[in-house]
């Protein structure tokens, strides 16, 4: 994820996620907290918690991201406007 970039706010119905930062800083918002992630830092979001990711370094940022669940399709990303 570039500098800056932002992916919009989003839950799931079917499925957790679990993020691990490799390289840069993540701000994450997972439920009702935010905060930062650096490399080798990682966090759980669990079904159904509206969530968020954001870089707010100057390098790229890159995460691995584990989908765990029943259902782990595309069309379960519902956006949170």
């Amino acid at each position: 994820m570039n500098s800056g970039a932002k992916l919009s706010a989003q839950k799931h119905h079917f499925r957790a996620e679990h993020w691990v930062v490799v390289a840069g800083t993540a701000r994450v918002t997972n439920g009702q907290e935010t905060f930062l992630l650096r490399k080798n830092e990682s966090t759980y979001i669990p079904i159904g918690s509206i969530h968020s990711l954001e870089n707010p370094g100057m390098v790229p940022l890159e995460i691995i991201e584990v989908q765990s669940g029943p259902y782990l399709g595309e069309d379960d990303i519902i956006r949170i406007k």
